[in-house]
């Protein structure tokens, strides 16, 4: 059944189903003094929407001034700030076709984007990413202009430069030439409006081309299934080069919501203190980095505060555990949580701005246990899941968060699991258009019904509650013939205050084992509270035996309700995290298994049995 329309978009139906006329009419409906927001120094700067319009209006009249046509690459490389979005908003409103590049992206990557793309132009946010990008953008012969969003970046020595407030003050010179509202109105719900790479853990970057059509339907689904309101504040924290937070921010703009930008995950804590958000979106590597400072923090506060602490994580484990399995809550636990709300839990909803309503977490598997630790503070996480090739297709909802599920879709959109292998398949207006220069990924990734099929294997539970238990690719099997969902294994792995990085090995050997890379000073904390030496290199420390079994223990301990064959049965310290430079990770922060196994092979040979 269709859920009810979105209040906040009542109209939006009357105009064209394109991403700036939704966004601009939400900018001038809402009339916000906040529409956007960042700080500049020690000072939140505001943006209020008739200037974020002002702005995007500027923007587009002076690229359409330096040649920008309809169908024109132009590609982004930047942190998240407004000018990311306003240069979004101007090149979609050209009919031009936006090609976000990750910031960590490698060279050899931004240079296959920029050439497989044929980016025409790019805007770079300063010298750091400039310097960075500096030797792909050399050698692309299609980029005709580079530009520049800090003034004092823009470089001397390369005659296609520029910078923003030059774009800007072309589009002044060009108002009167130009009618802005007569480009926008050429702009159709069918148009390309982005070309999305994939960072892809095996092989080179595909391109997901998704039209403005396929956001609006988003927007319109998602503004139906979760409580947004025009009051609320959020903060953008995930890059806006990922589909999940530029999905979010078309969302929220349309729903009048006052966004603020976060630069990096370093500025996080501050910006939560100041912004105060209402809502906000967040992968589950940032709430296992927060439940374990909060824990460590707790648990070094020493005598009963400690002991008030751990009583208190007990209570919230067990009162959310029987909430989530719908058990009747005794008068006794009611009051036990209550009294932990108030003197603990307090302190973890002040810690993330004291407002928050609800985060929508995506990305990756969130375990039960920081769930439902959340939860009893007061701070709801509804799991959803997406992809670049489908935006935004389901989450749990406030009034129906059922843990460990990543919810029912979004409507208008059809998720169905297949009966051959278990592979989840989507359908809807939400999804792409197929992979750019790509026909034969695109026949194979887009069924004849429609159906995109997403590689993730799942489940549906009788309420309709939809599950990912792996993706099919990662799935591995034992030497017995078992086969083990590594994802699952790891999410129970990350709840140690212990554990930075695990990945879960053992593709063709006897028995299930997981490569460590420690939370270090955790570890070293944990250590000498047992009395146990920890000093000498990162190195040395990952050969020490007392310290080896220290850790798996840990890791055997969090397995060991899993199927005998799946529990982690030994583990292998390494002295350093998984990084994007080493080739170990994509730019989305995803292991690159088969990259892992053959560097480690000796390693997995030696803890899972040749």
């Amino acid at each position: 059944m269709a859920e009810s329309i979105a209040t906040n978009l009542i109209g939006f139906d009357q105009i064209p189903q394109t991403i700036p006329h939704f966004c601009i009419e939400s900018f001038r409906r809402n009339n916000k003094p906040d529409a956007l927001a960042f700080k500049l120094g020690e000072v939140w700067q505001k943006i209020s929407g008739p200037d974020a319009i002002e702005r995007v209006r500027r923007i587009a009249l002076g690229l359409k001034s330096l040649g920008v046509q309809s169908g024109d690459r132009i590609a982004i490389i930047s942190e998240n700030r407004p000018e990311w979005s306003l240069a979004d908003l101007a090149i979609l409103s050209l009919r031009a076709v936006n090609v976000p590049i990750y910031t960590t992206q490698a060279v050899d990557q931004i240079r296959y984007i920029l050439e497989d793309s044929g980016a025409k132009m790019l805007f770079i946010s300063g010298k750091k990413l400039l310097k960075h990008a500096e030797e792909a953008i050399r050698s692309v012969e299609t980029i005709e202009k580079l530009i520049i969003f800090d003034d004092e970046a823009k470089p001397k020595n390369d005659k296609r430069a520029l910078a923003l407030s030059e774009v800007v003050s072309h589009g002044e010179k060009n108002d009167c030439n130009e009618s802005f509202e007569e480009l926008l109105d050429l702009v159709k719900a069918e148009d390309l409006a982005t070309i999305i790479y994939t960072s892809g853990t095996t092989g080179e970057p595909k391109g997901v081309m998704l039209s403005h059509g396929c956001f609006t339907s988003n927007i319109d689904s998602i503004s139906k299934g979760l409580p947004i309101k025009n009051t609320d504040r959020s903060l953008a924290v995930l890059p806006l080069s990922h589909i999940f937070e530029r999905t979010v921010f078309y969302v929220l703009c349309a729903n009048g919501v006052s966004i603020n930008y976060c630069a990096s995950f370093d500025q996080l804590a501050t910006h939560l203190h100041e912004v105060k958000p209402t809502i906000m979106t967040a992968v589950p590597r940032l709430f296992e980095q927060v439940y374990h400072k909060i824990v460590k923090k707790g648990k070094s506060a020493g005598g009963m505060k400690t002991k008030l602490f751990d009583w208190s994580l007990d209570v919230g484990q067990d009162y959310w555990a029987a909430k989530d399995k719908h058990e009747s809550i005794s008068p006794l636990l009611a009051a036990k949580h209550a009294f932990a709300s108030r003197l603990v839990y307090s302190k973890w909803r002040a810690g993330v701005g004291g407002k928050i309503r609800f985060f929508v977490s995506g990305g990756a598997p969130l375990s039960k246990k920081l769930s439902y630790a959340f939860l009893a503070a007061g701070i709801p996480i509804l799991q959803g899941y997406g992809m670049t090739e489908a935006c935004i297709v389901c989450a749990n909802r406030p009034e129906d968060n059922k843990v460990g599920s990543i919810g029912k879709p979004f409507d208008g959109i059809e998720m169905r699991v297949a009966d051959a292998d278990g592979e989840i398949l989507i359908r809807g207006g939400n999804v792409m258009q197929g992979y750019h220069n790509k026909p034969e990924d695109t026949d194979k990734a887009l069924d004849a019904e429609g159906f995109y099929h997403t590689g993730d294997v799942g489940y549906v539970d009788e309420d309709g509650h939809f599950y990912v238990t792996d993706r099919i690719k990662d799935l591995f099997k034992l030497s017995n013939g078992k086969y083990v969902a590594p994802l699952q294994v790891e999410s129970l792995l990350k709840q140690s205050p212990l554990i930075s990085q695990p990945v879960v090995v053992g593709s063709g050997r006897k028995q299930v084992g997981a490569l460590i890379v420690p939370d270090w000073d955790a570890l070293k904390d944990a250590l000498r509270n047992e009395g146990i030496g920890a000093e000498g290199s990162r190195e040395e420390l990952c050969e020490n035996p007392h310290i080896i079994k220290f850790v798996q223990r840990d890791a055997v301990d969090l397995t060991r309700e899993l199927s005998d064959y799946e529990r982690v049965k030994r583990v292998y310290l390494l002295p350093r995290e998984f990084s994007i430079d080493k080739g170990e990770m994509t730019p989305t922060l995803k292991i690159k298994r088969s990259v892992i196994d053959e560097k480690y092979e000796e390693a997995i040979d030696e803890i899972c049995g040749s």
